[in-house]
């Protein structure tokens, strides 16, 4: 029998309206909230059911110098929970910030490749994360992604001690999104599943939320893209999002995710649109790997599983999976990557070395890193 762990939030609330119950989960948590939120604080802060010691807002994926200065501002007014309402980023951010708040570091102590890498050593204040797009599972995972403008790439703080004390999850928060956001949120999500089901790290537990969350996304994507008041759909969205953020965080990603962080730290393009962009390709090139260098290996039965979870036909083959995402990633108008061709090669070189590579089932030299650049600008 395979032996693994499960790495999980302290607590799950999941379900259309639950985030009236945010107010009633603060008094056990801690007395002087700090809320992180984007652009609009008004928008969601009245859920807090009182005004917070302090707001603090992030209006892009977050840097080191944004998660600085949150974190200072929140230590004057001696915050002691953390709450997050909002995209990827702003949960990012929060976590971070609690984490951060715990342990009175800086966050390139923590930072991996760009900075000391050092081990996070104790419990962050509480963290309470409110998803209102239904893309990355930030709210299910041990780590916090920033951008280091001056190293050209995103990092990740990495630690158990990032784990949400609460995840709650509302996935009526979610019907705002517009159109482009609900899909190229929707398709990092589908990609989250994609990714750790064909993991060598996956496990008996992250196979049954990742091939959960695919069948969802199947079903549902398409639809909350077209209609983005399908609260049925954005349910389905909200768990694929979910079951990714519980899936990656405990059986890794892959090179979509290798080749994400780098070209995000390089140019100015939202993750999940760059995860969309490079899905088919690098199914593509690691099934061409796979067949090539190692055709006895058990992910080219698990591509042919998604390609079954994706299609529904029972008869579907791995070579499906990249139609299906080929023709989804079209009707849904997400646009090709944005990489000039000169930078191609540098960013091949550093994905080679990113620690999301780590659940790719094959590994993927540079040519052919290069190849799945070209392939999806």
């Amino acid at each position: 029998m395979s032996a693994f762990d499960l790495a999980l939030p302290r607590r799950v609330l999941f379900g259309p309206g639950r985030a009236a119950e945010l107010a009633g989960l603060l008094p056990a948590l801690g007395e002087r909230p700090v809320l992180c939120t984007g652009r609009d604080p008004a928008r969601h802060g009245h859920l807090l059911g009182r005004a917070p010691a302090a707001v603090v807002t992030v209006a892009r994926e977050p840097t080191v110098d944004d998660v600085r200065a949150a974190t200072h501002r929140a230590r004057a007014v001696g915050a002691d929970v953390v709450v997050a309402i909002g995209g990827g980023s702003v949960l990012d951010l929060g976590k971070a910030v609690a984490v951060l708040l715990g342990n009175g570091t800086d966050p390139l102590d923590h930072l991996e490749v760009v900075g000391r890498g050092l081990p996070i050593e104790r419990p962050g204040v509480p963290f309470v994360a409110v998803p209102t797009t239904a893309g990355t599972g930030a709210e299910a995972t041990a780590n916090a992604v920033l951008t280091s403008p001056a190293h050209g790439l995103k990092a990740s703080l990495r630690s158990p001690h990032l784990l949400a004390a609460v995840a709650l999850v509302d996935p009526l928060l979610t019907l705002g999104c517009p159109p482009e956001v609900t899909a190229s949120s929707g398709l990092d999500a589908l990609t989250q599943c994609l990714e750790p089901y064909v993991s060598p790290q996956a496990n008996p537990a992250t196979d049954a939320v990742a091939a959960e969350g695919l069948r969802r996304a199947a079903r549902s994507l398409a639809r909350a893209y077209a209609h983005g008041d399908d609260a049925a759909a954005r349910e389905d969205m909200a768990l694929c999002s979910l079951f990714g953020g519980i899936a990656l965080a405990n059986a890794k990603l892959g090179a979509v995710h290798g080749l994400a962080g780098v070209v995000g730290g390089t140019v100015d393009a939202p993750h999940g649109a760059v995860c969309a962009a490079l899905l088919a390709p690098v199914v593509e090139a690691n099934l061409r790997a796979l067949r090539e260098r190692e055709p006895g290996s058990p992910a080219l039965s698990r591509y042919a599983a998604v390609a079954r979870l994706l299609t529904g036909r029972d008869d579907a083959v791995a070579d499906d999976a990249v139609t299906w995402l080929r023709e989804t990633v079209r009707a849904l108008d997400v646009p090709p990557l944005d990489l000039p061709p000169a930078l191609h090669g540098e960013v091949a070189e550093k994905a080679a070395r990113s620690s999301s590579m780590q659940g790719n089932p094959v590994r993927l030299g540079p040519d052919e890193l290069l190849a799945v650049l070209r392939s999806a600008t």
